[in-house]
């Protein structure tokens, strides 16, 4: 029987780095005739070596730099409904391992091993990113498979990220099944929080952040605490559950804002809380000339670096940051520096904080180098996954 899907062929010893693991092959490793040309964004195909040795089955978009990205090492597998669904079961389990209750990040794209797939869960609903031309193509037997699993009452498509111009993908937002009225309620850590699934920024809430929030609440008992880019008040609120004596959330979001106030009303913690709209940098800067400090200050500002030519602007706001926050830390307090951007290493950051540690005059410990939450897991062929950096520093 001839197969449904063509075959893509590698050139010659390019094939690997897929053999040893890795799930991505770039145009310049393929043999890029006019039969590949001519295939539509995020067709599948059957990937091979250039001597036919076959690799798996991956999505292809002719278009792009990433141009194949392996699903499936089995290069007879149908990628149907049931294979849909054994992947989404194997990802449920794992989270509800780590996190039982229904609010996690359920799939994490080629470390859940369907590339470009983003879905998070709030209880019965479901905010999805497809930012993987290939997963728009999947996306039939993945609804099916979602059904089967979980049958949500809502699903709302966050199709709005910048990876989707790279594919050549329009950006959309839409609400597929159900109804998105107001904000979404969600727990962590014991907590109550809300997020704007259609409107707020990714999906509506950071996930990944779940485990460092823990840890800042761990050392806010007695402290003042200053959560930068607050958002819908994670760290913040968190902290003051964890006995701080009074929170400082600051955004320049109003909408956030609202999103924060509201958590902590849930979380019957508002009388110790307060929200300022503001520029970060320029809001530091004035409490630093009023005299302001603070047993723990959260930075956990959005990506500096969306791209590679962002990285070298990128270090020195991370610089300006850790110097702007540590000037503000009371001795014996504790700064909580983080970066989104995958683009920045982990050693650059660690390297551009330390410096702003030193522009302040501080010094300091180490006590948490942490990455994401579990239910975000790494792939362990690709250094992009590991993009969550956070810094857990005493200062002295």
């Amino acid at each position: 029987m001839t197969d449904q899907f063509p075959t893509i062929r590698l050139q010659p010893q390019r094939h690997k780095r897929l053999r040893a693991g890795h799930p991505w092959a770039f145009s310049n490793e393929i043999q890029m005739d006019n039969a590949a040309k001519a295939l539509p964004r995020g067709a599948l195909v059957r990937l091979a070596a250039s001597n036919g040795e076959p690799l798996g089955t991956a999505f292809f978009n002719p278009h792009t730099l990433i141009a194949a990205r392996l699903v499936e090492r089995d290069p007879k597998a149908a990628l149907d409904a049931a294979w849909c669904e054994r992947r989404l079961r194997a990802a449920l389990a794992l989270r509800e391992r780590l996190y039982p209750g229904g609010f996690y990040r359920l799939i994490h794209a080629e470390a859940d091993g369907l590339p470009g797939l983003v879905v998070d869960r709030y209880g019965d609903t479901l905010v999805v990113q497809r930012n993987a031309a290939g997963i728009e193509t999947l996306w039939p037997q993945l609804l099916a498979a979602i059904d089967a699993v979980l049958a949500p009452a809502t699903i709302v498509l966050r199709d709005d990220s910048q990876a989707r111009g790279f594919e050549g993908l329009p950006a959309r937002t839409e609400i597929v099944r159900g109804a998105s009225e107001g904000p979404l309620s969600l727990v962590e850590n014991g907590a109550t929080f809300f997020a704007d699934a259609a409107g707020g920024q990714k999906t509506g809430w950071f996930y990944d952040q779940r485990d460092n929030r823990r840890a800042v609440a761990a050392v806010s008992n007695g402290a003042r605490v200053l959560d930068l880019y607050t958002y819908a008040g994670g760290f913040g609120t968190l902290a003051a559950l964890g006995g701080a004596v009074q929170v400082t959330m600051v955004d320049r979001s109003e909408g956030a804002l609202d999103l924060a106030r509201r958590a902590a009303a849930a979380n019957g913690v508002a009388d110790r809380c307060r929200f300022e709209k503001a520029e970060a940098f320029a809001h530091l800067e004035a409490l630093a000339a009023a005299g302001e400090r603070y047993g723990v200050v959260v930075a956990d500002p959005p990506a500096f670096a969306k791209s590679r030519k962002d990285v070298p602007v990128a270090l020195k706001g991370y610089r300006k940051v850790a110097r702007l926050s540590a000037e503000l830390v009371a001795p014996g307090g504790f700064l909580l520096a983080a970066s989104c951007s995958h683009n920045v290493t982990p050693e650059n950051f660690l390297e551009e904080t330390a410096r702003g540690l030193a522009d302040a005059g501080r010094t300091g410990r180490i006590v948490r180098a942490a990455g994401a939450a579990g239910d975000h897991p790494l792939h362990p062929h690709l250094s992009e996954s590991a993009y969550l950096k956070a810094l857990l520093i005493a200062l002295d």
